[in-house]
């Protein structure tokens, strides 16, 4: 029987990537639902190669138009965000490859995981904002969530087999982004343009001006924490440019165990489509002998300084990384649109983060409103 599959997000870099999974192995997947915020042409193209049960185009102003080029196919098309909630419980979905960026992303997975699907994870922000309640609605319907992000897919390659053994740490690995030789006044005069050119991947703009400013691996330090059930004081980050140790953990005996492979967001996808199994795929191997050398530093919180507010956020816990998320997410933006400098970015999300109402009890509806809260907030501290 060949696992259907639901992607959120198919239109972005994670998502077209899994479709080139799904049709490397077209024996063992297919794609049943695609989903996508705005852009319409490329979900039509992708409705038309793949056929789907169903498609949801998030921006509703784009509805008509998706609707009439799928018109003459068996394509269901839907729109907004209570379809994307729903798509995802449809009987004929066992996996849903949760790609979408940000907040958005917490609703369609809870719906997800309370329709007993498996989660396959890209979407580091549902962690983030709502870690405690993803996971406490994941053990309560026997659901599994594979990660898909690089890192978190080495990690948990690492802990296949491992048992209860003790983890001493967890070594998170980043690639120090496009300014990690820069001083503190350099980094005050970058654009966009500049932060979009990463060094070893290629990513959708928001993930790539997070890997700019380390906020990117600041989040993976609470997705971590959640996936895997260490405290963030067991989590540490090395700068690895090369980017080929996508991460590793120390175990109680000293013994370190690694994952190593070269920069391929197929391989964690399909590893998460596949697990436990391995399956063949295509493309470059890793060749140790033309990496010729593999070098670790310690991050400079300093210059990015929004790595340690992440660990404040998650030691704070409750509705604090909600708010980092929300006031990331303005800052962001406000950056790729000029309308922020890049030094910007921390001090927005600092002072949002300092005037955010703090609730150690959160559940849905405390996050709703602290994202709501924290984006005006933003806002109010961005020219517009």
């Amino acid at each position: 029987m060949k696992k259907k599959i639901a992607i959120l997000g198919s239109t972005g870099s994670i998502g077209t990537q899994t479709l080139d999974v799904i049709a490397e192995h077209s024996d063992l997947y297919e794609a049943r639902v695609l989903t996508a915020g705005s852009n319409a042409s490329k979900l039509i193209a992708q409705a038309r190669q793949f056929a789907p049960d169903a498609v949801v185009i998030a921006n509703e102003a784009k509805y008509a138009e998706v609707r009439d080029a799928l018109a003459d196919t068996d394509v269901k098309v839907y729109a907004g965000a209570k379809a994307l909630r729903e798509v995802v419980t449809m009987p004929s979905v066992d996996v849903v490859v949760s790609a979408l960026v940000g907040f958005a992303g917490l609703e369609p997975t809870l719906a997800a995981i309370m329709a007993c699907k498996t989660i396959a994870l890209a979407n580091k922000e549902t962690l983030v904002v709502g870690g405690q309640l993803v996971q406490s609605l994941a053990a309560q319907y026997k659901v599994a969530i594979l990660p898909v992000d690089s890192e978190h897919s080495a990690i948990f390659q690492c802990l296949a087999g491992e048992g209860n053994n003790e983890i001493d740490k967890i070594i998170l690995t980043a690639s120090g982004g496009p300014f990690r030789k820069f001083t503190r006044e350099q980094l005050d005069h970058v654009t966009a343009a500049d932060a979009l050119h990463h060094p070893t991947w290629v990513m959708g703009d928001k993930i790539t001006i997070d890997s700019a400013t380390m906020m990117n691996k600041g989040f993976e330090v609470i997705e971590a924490k959640w996936l895997f059930g260490v405290d963030a004081s067991k989590i540490e980050v090395h700068v690895h440019p090369q980017s080929i140790v996508h991460s590793a953990v120390q175990f109680s005996d000293g013994s370190v165990k690694a994952q190593l492979g070269i920069p391929d967001m197929r391989l964690p996808i399909q590893y998460a489509l596949s697990y436990p199994s391995r399956l063949p795929l295509s493309g470059k191997r890793l060749n140790l002998f033309e990496v010729g050398q593999l070098t670790f530093e310690k991050p400079d919180t300093d210059r990015f300084p929004c790595l340690s507010l992440a660990y404040e956020a998650t030691q704070r816990g409750g509705n604090i990384p909600c708010a980092l998320n929300a006031a990331n997410e303005v800052a962001n933006l406000a950056f790729r649109q000029g309308r922020l400098s890049y030094n910007g970015i921390y001090q927005v999300i600092r002072q949002v983060i300092d005037e955010t109402d703090f609730d150690a009890n959160a559940d849905l509806d405390v996050y709703r409103d602290t994202d709501r809260q924290a984006r005006l907030d933003a806002q109010a501290l961005i020219k517009p």
